[in-house]
Formats: C-alpha cells, sequence, structure tokens
C-alpha cells in the first residue's frame, strides 16, 4: 500500500482525522464505497474533491446489505490496488474498518424505511437490501461527520433513499449525486462487470442501448408503456433475464404515464449469464 495516503480502520482514528481537519476550518468530502475501485468510483472522488479540501473514502463490503443467495462472499476485495488508486486521485484519508468496527457483537439495530426504498424497483428483488444500505450509510455518516457525501447515479434508487434518509433523520451532510461514468461503449462502469465473459461484456452493452433507444421514443412522444415494452424485448433477444425497465418519477420514483407528470428517468435491472446489472437514464423533457 502507498504509505503516503493513511488508511485507518477504527472509527476513533477516522474522527480524530476529521477533528483535527475541521479544527483547521477545512470542509470535509466522504465517499462510501465497497472497495474494488474503477473510474467511476474515482470520478466520485474528484467530484468530492471540487466540493471539499479534504477527501475521505470508506473502503467496506457491507454484509448487511447482501442477501443470502447474493455475492458477498465472492465480492472482490482489491484493497492495496484500491489504495493505489486513490493515491493518484489525491484522496486524503481511506476509511476500511472489519467488520466487527461497524457490526459489533450484540449490535441490534436497523433502519427501515418507506418512500423511494419501496418503490417495486430493487426493492421488489433485493428486500433486505435497502435497510441493509440505509444502516451502514447512517453509521458512516455520523462516524465521518463530513459536510458533503457524494453517490454514483449508477445506484439511482439508492442515491434517492439516501437522500430521504439524511432529509428526514437531519443528518446535516450534504448528499450530492455524480453522474455514471460509462466505458466507451456505454457499459456502466460497475465492480460487478468482471464477472462476465467475453461474450458476455461484448452483449452487455444492450442494456444502456434500450434505454437510450426507449428515453429517445419517449421524448419524441411514443406511449411510454410501449416504448419501455419494446425495451425488455430487445433486452430478451440480446440474451437478458429482466427484472424491470420502468418509466419512474425522477424524484420520487413514482410510476408515470405520461410525460407531463413531472422530470423521468428510465430504471433497469438485468441479468446477462450469471452477473446482475443496473442502469438508468434520464428522459429529456
Amino acid at each position: 500500500m502507498n504509505a503516503q495516503l493513511p488508511v485507518v480502520g477504527a472509527i476513533g482514528e477516522l474522527r480524530r482525522y476529521v477533528g483535527a481537519r475541521r479544527a483547521a476550518g477545512e470542509r470535509i468530502g466522504l465517499v462510501p464505497t465497497m472497495g474494488a475501485l474503477h473510474a467511476g468510483h474515482l470520478s466520485l472522488v474528484e467530484a468530492a474533491r471540487r466540493a471539499a479540501d479534504r477527501v475521505v473514502v470508506t473502503v467496506f463490503v457491507n454484509p448487511a446489505q447482501f442477501g443470502p443467495n447474493e455475492d458477498f462472499a465472492r465480492y472482490p476485495r482489491t484493497l492495496a490496488a484500491d489504495v493505489e488508486k486513490l493515491s493518484a486521485v489525491a484522496a486524503d484519508l481511506v476509511f476500511a474498518p472489519p467488520v466487527e468496527e461497524i457490526y459489533p457483537p450484540g449490535f441490534a439495530t436497523k433502519v427501515v424505511l418507506e418512500g423511494p426504498a419501496v418503490a417495486e424497483l430493487e426493492d421488489r428483488f433485493r428486500p433486505t437490501h435497502f435497510s441493509g444500505v440505509a444502516t451502514v450509510v447512517t453509521k458512516l455518516l455520523n462516524q465521518a461527520q463530513a459536510d458533503v457525501a457524494v453517490f454514483g447515479e449508477k445506484d439511482y434508487q439508492q442515491l434517492l433513499v439516501i437522500k430521504r434518509l439524511a432529509r428526514d433523520l437531519d443528518i446535516a451532510t450534504e448528499i450530492v449525486g455524480a453522474p455514471t461514468l460509462r466505458e466507451a461503449d456505454g457499459l456502466a462502469m460497475s465492480s460487478r462487470n468482471v464477472y462476465l465473459s467475453r461474450e458476455e461484456r461484448a452483449r452487455a452493452t444492450a442494456l444502456h442501448g434500450a434505454l437510450k433507444d426507449a428515453a429517445q421514443r419517449i421524448a419524441d412522444g411514443q406511449d411510454i408503456g410501449a416504448a419501455t415494452a419494446e425495451a425488455r424485448v430487445a433486452l430478451a433477444k440480446a440474451g437478458f433475464d429482466v427484472d424491470y425497465l420502468e418509466a419512474r418519477h425522477a424524484e420520487t420514483l413514482a410510476p408515470v404515464a405520461s410525460r407531463d407528470q413531472g422530470p423521468m428517468r428510465l430504471l433497469a435491472a438485468a441479468t446477462l449469464g450469471a452477473t446482475r446489472l443496473i442502469d438508468n437514464i434520464a428522459v429529456a423533457s
């Protein structure tokens, strides 16, 4: 690991660092991650840098947000490589706690959610996911006491859940969404893309393509239901098993039937081979 970039694992060490920087009059930015960092994560660090004087990146694979049949055990853990990448974008501190630091023996509390967390999108297929996300994010925001925290728009429902959480619980940290970073062929960057075979990786671009086509048809005046149905058919033809591809209100995730119901977002989740991918795109008004 790069000795020039401090890595701490204890909450007390994190708080001492933040306290000292705040005493010096500096703004603190926070970027929570589960590691296995790619250019998309690094763009979040750069966004936090523009909003703050110091950037803390958390690296923690959160067991509470994985369902019993999901990939917690095989989720990539690459802390040494992550620290090297974070050094290159001038992060200031890495907080990489062990599981027992976040969930000590006897831990018995979780955050229960409504609003955008029960929109019948990701929550329909991963019913415990957002409670696990909200619990760990609440803890990280409380531990870091940052001025601003940056989350990617690729996990769009999660971003809205966290924004609602911060408002409802009076958390002072400003929650900022950063645009999805994509590969040259349009595939949204994700730590799970490494699971795709070469042939699957070539077909995976169909997910973004279907969303773009549907968004354009809706913007051109086509019926929303017809446009999203056509997109689901296109994904099925490309070999995806589609969980959902739907049009929702961009601020509430409520279903929308026409363009005059407010700003719109298309959200999708689909599995290719053994890899589940998610993506979303705004619809031009």
